[in-house]
């Protein structure tokens, strides 16, 4: 029986093996994750209800065969189900509910699983992999080891990286959270007020979470663009006309011109630029495939904050909270470049330099919590399996050091010889660098799927060739 180590239990990883188990795969199926994030991952494991999902129900299916699979699920929960189903088709579902969702989907495989396949769940971290042709090692950090056939990684997201400032031994503090994921980052406040570093989606929880804790204090946040997070304004609005002149091989510049011609033609009409965003949707990652490193760099240094403005919104009623704050005076958001923090009998001094202004500026405050995003050079991460096989040169990270250089067609992991691993693959996030957009459930769902396919396939004939 072949045996598949899957590192990472978030909705890819899950997702492989709810796909394998479904293809009756006569395999041992091995996931590694903590028992606390299992089937959900971080990213639907909140510790909060006020988290909302970005994406509204009825694009939220975990299977791509079967795009109302969500929506159903929620339509038959006591809460919703003599609610309308358009209403909640278009509602953003909390994350909590989502996790639920997931892990529901994990014990119906596992219950109707027909003994082929047999399920490991293993509450360990991959510290580190050997690969060879014949099989691959994984060491856990319990000082184990463990042989597979097939490996995936399918790790999520890394912690943010520090910021630079001149006194970096300030990250030691007990007063500075760097992984904004965990609750403790805004349990036991002081009405001293608040740094959030980052002015991202991210941010937004954080900022409603305070609030729910009852914190009165006054809330900052900073980045170098200031505050530019969008309303889903058009729900349901699609736009044609852009993907009519996208043509193979558009260089960058091509694109940029393209988009601003028909968000002219939007704007001309009284619609914002979103649905033409949204319209390059189906044509981003081959887009982005397609472009030389040197456009993806113009790309990340020049456009990639209004790309995010564009792409990245959040609900209507989340959106209006944080507008009601800063009305009210509680919450202040700060376009500039951290300098230096230090911490002192007095609290925490922030100095920074006021983007708008030109001048710098000082801010005390209690607490700094990181919403700067996750960490995607591998080589800058403190410790860990990515950092670990980049060092032991397993794999490499395309130029921009957004992710893992991987065969986007297999979803093999490149090796140092320039040629895909056979029994070694990645999906998820860590594609960013080969795709771009590729976090979003609508591509982790197709990924899951199509790997989970490709490793059926690859066991089943090597289980005919053992027969013949």
């Amino acid at each position: 029986m072949k045996k598949i180590g899957i590192i990472g239990g978030g909705f890819t990883g899950t997702m492989t093996a709810v796909h394998l188990i479904e293809r009756s795969a006569a395999c041992e199926i091995t996931i590694f994750n903590e028992a606390a994030t299992f089937t959900r991952g971080t990213a639907y494991t909140p510790y909060s209800d006020k988290h909302l999902l970005n994406v509204i129900t009825s694009k939220m299916s975990a299977y791509p065969g079967n795009p109302d699979h969500f929506l159903d699920w929620v339509m038959e929960r006591p809460d919703f189900k003599d609610l309308d189903r358009k209403l909640i088709a278009n509602a953003f579902m909390p994350r909590a509910i989502y996790g639920k969702y997931l892990t529901e989907v994990w014990d119906s495989a596992l219950e109707n699983a027909d003994g082929k396949c047999i399920v490991n769940v293993v509450d360990q971290q991959v510290t580190d992999l050997d690969v060879n042709n014949s099989f691959i090692t994984l060491k856990l950090d319990n000082g184990d080891s463990m042989m597979f056939d097939y490996c995936v990684i399918a790790s999520g997201n890394n912690a943010p990286r520090n910021p630079r400032i001149k006194s970096p031994g300030f990250y030691n503090s007990p007063n500075y959270f760097q992984n904004p994921w965990k609750e403790e980052s805004v349990l036991n406040l002081t009405q001293k007020p608040v740094l959030i570093v980052g002015n991202g989606l991210t941010m937004v929880d954080t900022v409603i979470s305070l609030t729910e804790q009852g914190f009165k204090g006054e809330i900052h946040s900073i980045s170098p663009n200031g505050f530019n997070i969008l309303p889903h304004r058009h729900i349901g609005m699609k736009y044609s006309k852009l993907a009519e002149e996208i043509k193979e091989g558009m260089t960058l510049l091509e694109i940029v011109s393209l988009a601003n011609k028909h968000i002219k033609i939007a704007r001309e009409y009284g619609v914002s630029a979103e649905p033409v965003i949204d319209s390059f949707r189906p044509y981003t990652q081959k887009i982005w495939h397609n472009f030389s490193d040197r456009e993806k760099t113009t790309f990340m240094s020049r456009l990639r904050h209004l790309w995010g403005t564009a792409r990245h919104r959040i609900p209507m009623h989340s959106y209006e909270k944080l507008q009601k704050l800063q009305a009210e005076g509680r919450l202040h958001i700060h376009s500039g470049n951290l300098i230096d923090i230090n911490e002192n009998s007095n609290g925490i001094e922030v100095e920074y330099r006021d983007r708008n202004d030109g001048v710098t500026k000082m801010m005390t405050v209690g607490r700094i919590i990181n919403c700067t995003g996750p960490e995607s050079d591998f080589s800058k991460l403190e410790s860990g399996l990515l950092k670990n096989c980049v060092d032991n040169n397993i794999l490499k990270q395309d130029a921009l050091k957004l992710g893992i250089v991987t065969d986007i067609h297999t979803y093999g992991i490149i090796g140092p010889d320039g040629n895909a691993y056979q029994n070694l693959f990645t999906i998820g996030g860590n594609l960013r660098g080969e795709l771009w957009e590729t976090t979003a459930v609508h591509d982790l769902r197709e990924q899951a799927e199509k790997l989970s396919q490709s490793l059926a396939s690859k066991i089943m004939a090597e289980s005919a060739e053992l027969i013949s």
